[in-house]
């Protein structure tokens, strides 16, 4: 009878030892090819590269409209500018000017 229950216990351990190692395996598993595990590693730094690309160009877009607002100011607006957007918009050019449009 002793020797049954320690079969028993033995097959316990047994199972519990191979249910660690599958948990294990799969652990390393995600490690390695999981979302952000080390094969993602080289995917995830190019698109944060691409992202400083994009924010940098974003940025530099802000910063012309930033300065077209600043130009545009109602209490001291930029004539230059305002003849500008006056002629673009409203198609008002006189007879003697000759129109060139500059695409940014």
């Amino acid at each position: 009878m002793q020797r049954g229950s320690s079969m028993a216990t033995l097959r316990k351990t047994r199972a519990s030892q191979h249910g660690a190692l599958a948990a294990l395996l799969v652990m390393g598993g995600f490690a390695i090819a999981g979302p952000s595990g080390l094969l993602a590693w080289s995917e995830n730094l190019r698109m944060l590269d691409q992202r400083h690309a994009q924010l940098a160009k974003l940025e530099k877009e802000r910063k012309a409209l930033a300065n077209r607002v600043a130009l545009l100011d109602q209490n001291h607006a930029d004539p230059d500018m305002v003849g500008e957007l006056l002629r673009s918009q409203l198609n008002v050019v006189h007879p003697d000017e000759v129109v060139v449009k500059l695409d940014d």
